[in-house]
């Protein structure tokens, strides 16, 4: 997966008085993802996850920080997950196709939620630096990542091949989500390789 969306085993109460922190976040990250960070207040997330207003503030100083900690928690494991395929054996164009792959089952998979970057993004106004912040690191770092595999394809064309294979998958998960369906992701993974072949 994409983002390794995590699964709440709310009847653990043990490991929610150790490790209060991370299961606030798994909590909320849950809820984030499948109703949007506008849909979810602070009142929801204690109810749903059982858990004490003066425990919340004591981790937390407000849903934006949480909201905050939850994307860079989702970046840390896509890091680690670019870097294990970037280091991966095989041709690059074959490395290609298995990531629009992967992007098409890991939407299916979450019922075409999409990226939860864009989706948070959609709810905030200027003013919440912290998510904004988060948002663009992965952002620029997703965007990083096609220009290094377009390296292995095309040298002396990377950084602008790698931004245009970028804006296919950008473009293919946006409207995979508008739509409900997967055409849009099969579609952009044709069109990458056609401009990676044409070039």
């Amino acid at each position: 997966m994409l983002y390794r969306p995590t699964v709440l085993f709310l009847s653990e109460s043990i490991m929610r008085k150790t490790n209060l922190r991370p299961y606030i976040i798994e909590v909320a990250g849950s809820l984030f993802a499948r109703k949007g960070y506008g849909n979810v207040g602070v009142n929801e997330i204690l109810k749903t996850g059982e858990i004490a207003r003066a425990s919340f503030y004591h981790h937390f100083e407000s849903k934006e920080a949480l909201c905050a900690a939850w994307l860079t928690d989702l970046h840390a494991r896509s890091v680690e997950h670019h870097r294990q395929l970037l280091e991966s054996d095989g041709e690059a164009l074959d490395l290609l196709r298995a990531y629009f792959a992967e992007l098409k089952g890991w939407l299916i998979d979450n019922d075409f939620r999409g990226c939860p970057y864009t989706n948070t993004g959609t709810f905030l106004d200027s003013d919440v630096p912290l998510i904004r912040d988060q948002i663009e690191t992965h952002k620029n770092f997703i965007r990083d990542f096609f220009i290094d595999l377009a390296v292995r394809l095309q040298p002396s064309e990377g950084r602008e091949l790698g931004e245009a294979l970028f804006l296919l998958y950008s473009g293919a998960t946006t409207e995979a989500q508008n739509l409900r369906a997967s055409w849009p992701v099969d579609r952009a993974q044709r069109c990458a390789e056609k401009l990676v072949l044409r070039r």
